[in-house]
C-alpha cells in the first residue's frame, strides 16, 4: 500500500546567495548538497537527481504582507487559501475564523473519513498535555488538528517506546529545557523510528518547528547544534525513503534563509518531494492551498 509521509519545517524559504545572512549557504548542509548535488537559492529555485526533487512553493497566495504560520498552516493542512480567506496573513496561531475550516478540512479528518490509518509523529511533554488539560487552547494548527479529530498525541511514554518522536528530533532538549533525564539519540536513529512509524500507517505528520525559532533569533546558542540535527535527520530520511512511500517536505513561509531579519520573507518556501509519484507531487503544487489535495489525489 501506498503512503505518505509529511514533514512540515516551520519557517523555511529559499533565500539568496549569500552567506552572510542565508545558513543554507553557509553550512554546505548535506541532505542538499549530498542528494541534490547544491543548494536551493532565488537565482536556482528548483533542483533534482533520482527522482528527488526540490523546489519553491509560493506562500503569499496573492494577499500582501508577510505570510505567517496560522494562515499559512491552515492553506497546508486544509487546502484553503487561508490568508484570501481573512483578507491578510495571520499568526502564528489560527484566525478564530479559520477553527471551523481547520475543524472540518484539516488533512487528518478527510484521511480518517476515508477509513485511513493516520499518525502525528510528534511526542509532547507532561507540560503541554497540563495545558491543554486545563481548557486553555491557543495552539498552532497541527495540535488543532489532532484535537479536532481525536488523533492521539503521543506522551513520554509513547516516544520511550519508540511510537513518537520529541520535536527536538533527539530528545536533548526535554533534558536541558524540561528536566527529564531521557537517553538521547541520534538524528539518525530518529530518522529511522520515523521511517518505521510511516511504514505502519496511511498518513504520517512530523512537525519540526525549530528552524522558525532560529531565524526568529532565539535559541542561538543552540543554532549550529540543530541545524546539523536536523541536517543528519532529513539526510536520512530523504536516502531511505522506499519506493512505495511518498515524502513531502514543506514550510509554511520564509524565514530562516534570511537571518539578516528577525522576522518572516516573502521568498517562496523551500519543497521536497521523494519516493512514489514524487514528480506528479511536485507538479501539482505552486502555493501552500495546493499541497492537501496533491496529497489526497494520490
Amino acid at each position: 500500500m501506498q503512503r505518505t509521509l509529511l514533514i512540515f519545517l516551520d519557517g523555511v524559504g529559499i533565500g539568496e546567495n549569500n552567506a552572510e545572512i542565508n545558513p543554507f549557504v553557509k553550512k554546505r548542509f548535506k541532505f542538499l548538497e549530498e542528494i541534490f548535488g547544491g543548494t536551493p537559492t532565488l537565482v536556482n529555485q528548483n533542483l533534482s537527481a533520482d527522482g528527488k526533487y526540490l523546489f519553491p512553493v509560493d506562500a503569499n497566495m496573492g494577499v500582501d504582507g508577510l505570510p505567517q504560520s496560522g494562515t499559512g498552516q491552515t492553506s497546508i493542512f486544509c487546502g484553503v487559501n487561508a490568508p484570501k480567506i481573512i483578507e491578510k496573513h495571520f499568526g502564528p496561531f489560527p484566525y478564530s475564523t479559520l477553527k471551523p475550516i481547520i475543524e472540518k478540512e484539516n488533512i487528518f479528518q478527510s484521511f480518517l473519513e476515508q477509513g485511513a490509518k493516520v499518525c502525528f509523529a510528534n511526542a509532547f511533554p507532561k507540560i503541554f498535555f497540563e495545558y491543554i488539560n486545563s481548557g486553555r487552547k491557543r495552539l498552532n494548527v497541527t495540535t488543532l488538528m489532532a484535537l479536532y479529530s481525536k488523533v492521539k498525541m503521543f506522551n513520554v511514554d509513547d516516544m520511550l517506546a519508540g511510537k513518537g518522536i520529541s520535536s527536538d528530533i533527539t530528545n536533548r532538549r526535554w533534558n536541558t529545557k524540561l528536566k527529564y533525564n531521557l537517553s538521547t539519540i541520534s538524528p539518525e536513529v530518529a530518522a529511522d523510528r520515523l521511517l518505521n512509524i510511516t511504514a505502519e500507517n496511511d498518513f504520517t505528520l512530523f512537525e519540526y518547528f525549530f528552524t522558525d525559532h532560529l531565524g526568529h533569533g532565539r535559541n542561538k546558542d543552540e543554532f549550529d547544534l540543530l541545524l546539523n540535527d536536523l541536517d543528519r535527520f532529513l539526510f536520512e530520511i530523504i536516502s531511505k525513503i522506499h519506493k512505495d512511500t511518498t515524502l513531502l517536505i514543506c514550510s509554511d513561509h520564509g524565514n530562516l534563509e534570511n537571518i539578516a531579519v528577525k522576522g518572516h520573507t516573502n521568498n517562496p518556501t523551500l519543497t521536497i518531494t521523494a519516493g512514489y509519484k514524487a514528480l506528479e507531487l511536485k507538479n501539482k503544487i505552486k502555493n501552500l492551498s495546493q499541497i492537501k489535495l496533491a496529497i489526497m489525489e494520490l
